[in-house]
């Protein structure tokens, strides 16, 4: 165990830059999975990693060791190492988990909010009467469309039924998921911070993408996501919810690009650099799983000698 647990801290820094580098070279769908999913993964293992740690130094404890009814030291790391990692993990794991508690509760609290402003029964779209142009989409059952009056003001009819159709492709995506998974697992790991921008960005794209597919005009999408952006200024509504996706986020002018067929070339090389990126992602997710399993495996192998069953067997 002494040797595995600690490679699931490790690992994060090596695959969030192959992970990012990789989804520069992606379509926005797929690029937005690897990113989510690398998260999440590293994330589960670190903070699987974390409890194991702080497991062990328990278990060295009259009272712990009680528990599990110990008849020997528990030897799964050595005993001027075990107090000071375990301590150390069970700080981290208690700020951890109090983070996600109290980001979730936010999210939760944020949403319900937001959805008492709106009127009921008032199909998908949901218009809000403030001067402030926002418009973004509200998950839940169901989901909704929400535009103030000011955005509609800013826009032509055929620009908003654009920007409508880019936040309905975040609803029918179920992108909020995917923004809630990467925000929950930066409080895991210090690196995983980095993948939230990047994925954000690989959202907004997906949904440009659909509502560039629902109008059939891409240069109307884009024109209506540069106006929409031009009129809010990247300042949200005052009730928009921090955990929802809106057309006017991110770097609009990359995205107005990318949809007008202007983007630059990935700086990732296809074919072989880009396998082998994809590779190194795999590689860290697997490696950083199948270490915190070994570890765990350790530590049980290591509980049942201290409780003296191999001597029974």
């Amino acid at each position: 165990m002494i040797f595995f647990v600690w490679i699931p801290f490790l690992v994060p820094f090596l695959a969030v830059p192959a992970a990012r580098r990789l989804a520069e070279a992606l379509p926005p769908r797929p690029a937005a999975w690897l990113l989510a999913v690398a998260a999440t993964g590293l994330a589960a293992c670190s903070t699987a990693a974390l409890g194991l740690l702080a497991l062990a130094g328990a278990l060295r404890l009259p009272f712990f060791a009680s528990l599990e009814n110990l008849v020997a030291p528990l030897d799964a790391l050595p005993a001027w190492l075990a107090f000071p990692a375990a301590a150390t993990a069970a700080g981290l794991f208690a700020v951890a988990g109090t983070a996600l508690v109290r980001t979730a509760r936010r999210q939760f609290a944020e949403l319900r909010a937001a959805r008492r402003q709106l009127a009921p029964g008032t199909g998908e779209l949901a218009v809000l009467r403030d001067p402030s142009p926002d418009a973004y989409a509200l998950p839940g059952r169901p989901g909704r469309i929400v535009v103030t009056t000011g955005m509609l003001r800013a826009l032509e009819p055929a620009e908003r039924e654009a920007l409508f159709a880019h936040e309905r492709g975040h609803l029918v995506g179920r992108h909020h998921l995917f923004l809630a998974a990467a925000e929950l697992a930066a409080h895991c790991h210090p690196a995983l911070r980095a993948l939230r921008d990047p994925l954000a960005y690989a959202l907004e794209r997906s949904a440009d993408e659909y509502a560039a597919g629902a109008v059939g005009d891409r240069k109307l999408a884009a024109r209506a996501i540069g106006r929409a952006a031009l009129a809010s200024r990247a300042v949200a509504a005052p009730g928009r919810p921090r955990a929802v996706l809106a057309a006017a986020a991110g770097p609009v002018p990359r995205r107005v690009a990318a949809l007008l067929d202007r983007r630059p070339a990935p700086r990732l090389p296809r074919g072989r650099g880009a396998r082998l990126i994809a590779a190194v992602v795999l590689g860290c997710l697997c490696v950083s799983a199948a270490s915190a399993i070994e570890a765990a495996a350790d530590l049980h192998g290591g509980i049942e000698t201290a409780q003296g069953e191999t001597g029974h067997r």
